[in-house]
């Protein structure tokens, strides 16, 4: 899976730490009743919420391997739409067909 440089930099320099993170994530994903596939799909409109196009991108490639199809992830992109409004969802989808185009 594709991991952004900056990412790479910070788990080689604070290796400790991104071992305690990494822990944190799958303690945090263990914890509820939600399957892999919501989970991601939730990633994704937080990441819409956060406006982070890395976070989207992330979650986009996240949930494709945890078997979402281009139709659920363009749907839980859309839902934003009347939270977020229409710019912030239209770049989202933006970069998730970034993804989605790269994994045709």
């Amino acid at each position: 899976m594709y991991l952004p440089k900056p990412f790479m930099k910070f788990k080689q320099n604070f290796s400790e730490i991104h071992r305690q993170y990494e822990e944190l994530t799958t303690a945090c994903r263990e914890h509820g009743p939600l399957d892999e596939k919501s989970q991601n799909l939730v990633k994704i409109g937080i990441a819409i919420g956060q406006n982070s196009k890395g976070g989207v991108m992330s979650g986009t490639r996240k949930a494709l391997a945890s078997g979402c199809t281009a139709e659920e992830i363009h749907h839980a992109v859309l839902l934003s739409l009347t939270t977020v409004g229409f710019p912030a969802m239209i770049a989202a989808m933006g970069w998730a067909d970034e993804v989605l185009e790269k994994n045709e």
